[in-house]
């Protein structure tokens, strides 16, 4: 079958980089599938991006669909004919729908039921006549924030400013926006110009051309190539922070790489100030030497070729030069900072309208740090540097250096700390309250900044959900799931054993003491409970534990979390052994039955009558307390082990005796034997969800 190649560019406005990646994706799977639902068979997909387009290079696609026959079912035979063989209105009315008459019925029996059947052949159509309503791909696209212009309906993430649509040397025709589709696409801004495309193929060669780097993964290796060439030739090391370079990639047509200076004396600032300052603040890559010290050295990727590059870094300096100025300026203003009397200026920053001041928030986590220290155990000196850590952690908010650089806060905290004499384990602390501060960052490493960082952290989640600000979907702009991760994470690092649901329940009683929860303390208890459990569930998915095994510790509550996790990776070790599904089915109908336990009520020796019932009541009792103590000392191989050297008295039990039996004494007394066992069985949650294959 003829094949050819398909271009389907959107030519926009700038883009901001960060939608660039997400938004090429997005129309790489939405034309893949849309071409699998119009049974549009091709050789390869490619897409394509920069900040001024989007595209698809569809190669080898057929030029027609293939023929198919198409089995068509009507109705019941019953319901076809008539008692004297006659075809009815409903079989008749049923072949003219699919464009054929009664002559190509042919039965086929479905369940015991004969039922009209056809074969109607669909003839496939051109792929061109098709190609058209790409159109709709285009505009399903999700941006998070869209615009509209002129008197468009159409929102988008910016304005659509020319089309192509190639299939081979043929224009489709499409449009968007009052935008038809041509063959003319635009180069590099003030490099380019305008490209007349003769065909679909010839798409990349003829952007290049115009100084467009079409291919985004060519675009950033030809960044990071001339990254690593400009600090071999200088002698320096490049940190390629790869957010950053993907920005940067998505900011550029066509990349050329320049360094620049700035003066030595700017060194003395703190080292992360100079590194914000360039890469947050001018999207420049900052420069060490070999022993990993900051050099006088950036370096900025130009959106263009290699001309002038001199009069560009000059800019560039120029430019950085007075970020620096500044944060020189709010550093020596800093110095006269002192730290109490920035405390008493956290009651006028507004944490949120509904919870109160920061000056508010530090309050409360001083007294749910001072609880979580206590019970975790740390010692008396621990807890004076909690107690201190939590009275002037937020103090640098109302410093110069993070009012400017709000990326810096925690950080800046530690420094300014340092020098006004706080202890190092305290500024430490200060710093770290705010880790992890993403998914893949460190958790604290000492005990005063786990301490203040949950509390700080549980603070803020309770406070939300009390007021009624939960997470939902893909809005959290309170960044409250992170934050909940960053607790179980730095729990389980830490290797914490207290009961995070009775912690929580104490933090959640405060807010309902204050009258600031718009919910009592029960329902503010459920959502949270949900939310933290799907926050560890995906913890231990990561970790990769099987789901239904998560999912029956999860009916636990939310007491040791790293006993949960201990429990998971036990199970998780376990459910490849071969006899991994006969002990979990064993364990699971000692679970079932003793849901018919109606009373608690102790296990009478004298009741047990039968061998069988004798031999599992002995050995149960035998291992019990060996369980239990390998429980609490959180040994779960030994408990999975204890249980399921069980398994061939359990075996024999349900082999031999009737549990449900007409003596109301014996069943009650073999039903406690069930409910004993079962409770030492749910040590791992509910087994009965376990899949056993």
């Amino acid at each position: 079958m003829s094949k050819r190649d398909f271009l389907f560019e959107i030519g926009l406005e700038e883009m901001p980089a960060r939608f660039v990646t997400d938004s090429m994706t997005q129309l790489q799977d939405k034309v893949k599938s849309w071409l699998e639902t119009n049974q549009l068979a091709y050789d390869n997909i490619q897409a394509y991006s920069t900040p001024r387009r989007l595209a698809i290079l569809v190669e080898g696609l057929v030029e027609k669909q293939e023929d198919v026959t198409i089995e068509a079912k009507g109705p019941a035979k019953k319901v076809a004919l008539s008692a004297d063989g006659e075809w009815s209105k409903a079989a008749q009315g049923f072949t003219r729908g699919q464009g054929l008459t009664v002559e190509d019925i042919y039965f086929k029996e479905i369940n015991g039921v004969e039922y009209v059947h056809v074969q109607k052949h669909v003839k496939g159509k051109e792929t061109k006549e098709i190609l058209g309503s790409i159109a709709s791909v285009a505009t399903s696209l999700h941006f998070p924030k869209n615009m509209r212009w002129a008197d468009e309906d159409l929102r988008y993430v910016r304005p659509i400013k020319w089309l192509i649509a190639l299939f081979g040397e043929e224009i489709i025709p499409v449009e968007i926006a009052k935008v038809k589709a041509d063959r003319v696409s635009s180069g590099h801004r003030f490099l380019g110009g305008q490209i007349e495309l003769k065909d679909a193929g010839s798409y990349v060669e003829e952007l290049l051309s115009h100084y467009v780097i079409v291919n985004a993964v060519e675009r950033k290796e030809a960044i990071r190539k001339q990254l690593s060439i400009i600090g071999e030739e200088n002698g320096w090391i490049i940190p390629v922070d790869e957010d950053l370079l993907e920005e940067v990639n998505n900011l550029v047509e066509y990349p050329t790489a320049l360094f620049g200076t700035f003066e030595s004396d700017y060194l003395t600032l703190p080292e992360e100030v100079l590194i914000t300052s360039m890469k947050e603040h001018q999207r420049y890559f900052p420069v060490k030497s070999e022993a990993g010290t900051l050099l006088p050295y950036f370096i900025t990727v130009r959106n263009g070729n290699h001309e002038n590059l001199d009069n560009v870094a000059r800019g560039n300096e120029k430019v950085l030069r007075a970020r620096l100025s500044d944060a020189a300026f709010f550093s020596k203003e800093d110095e006269k900072l002192v730290i109490d009397n920035a405390i008493k200026k956290l009651d006028k920053i507004v944490f949120h309208e509904e919870i109160g001041t920061t000056g508010d928030k530090v309050r409360r986590v001083q007294a749910v740090a001072a609880d979580l220290a206590q019970i975790v155990n740390v010692n008396s000196e621990t807890q004076k540097h909690v107690e201190r850590a939590s009275s002037i952690y937020k103090f640098d908010l109302v410093s110069h250096m993070v009012y400017e650089f709000p990326e810096l806060q925690g950080i800046m905290g530690e420094k300014y700390a340092l020098a006004k004499g706080e202890s190092p384990i305290v500024a430490k602390a200060i710093n770290e309250h705010y880790m992890p501060r993403s998914a893949d960052d460190k958790t604290p490493s000492t005990d005063v900044g786990a301490i203040l960082s949950i509390a700080e952290k549980l603070d803020t989640i309770v406070g939300f959900f009390a007021i009624g600000v939960i997470p939902t979907g893909s809005q959290d702009p309170y960044a409250l799931r992170r934050q909940a991760s960053g607790i179980i994470q730095t729990i389980l690092n830490k290797e914490w054993t207290f009961s995070l649901e009775s912690f929580m329940h104490s933090v959640v009683e405060r807010y309902v003491e204050k009258g600031i929860a718009k919910k009592d303390a029960t329902a503010i208890m459920e959502d949270l409970l949900v939310f933290f459990k799907l926050r560890l569930k995906n913890n231990l998915s990561e970790r990769g534990v099987r789901y239904d095994i998560v999912d029956a510790l999860l009916e636990l509550p939310l007491e040791n979390v790293c006993s949960t996790v201990k429990k998971a990776e036990t199970l998780e070790s376990k459910k490849n052994e071969a006899d991994f599904k006969e002990t979990m089915e064993s364990l699971s109908r000692v679970c079932n039955i003793a849901k018919k336990a109606t009373l608690s009520a102790e296990v009478k020796e004298n009741l047990l009558s039968q061998e069988q019932e004798q031999e599992l009541y002995k050995q149960f009792n035998n291992k019990k307390d060996l369980v239990l103590r390998a429980a609490a000392e959180q040994d779960f191989s030994v408990v999975y082990e204890e249980l399921a050297s069980l398994k061939p008295a359990i075996d024999a039990f349900f082999d031999n005796i009737m549990v449900m039996t007409d003596d109301e004494a014996i069943k009650t007394n073999r039903l406690a034997l069930m409910d004993d066992m079962a409770k030492v069985i749910s040590i791992f949650g509910n087994v009965n969800g376990i899949i056993v294959k």
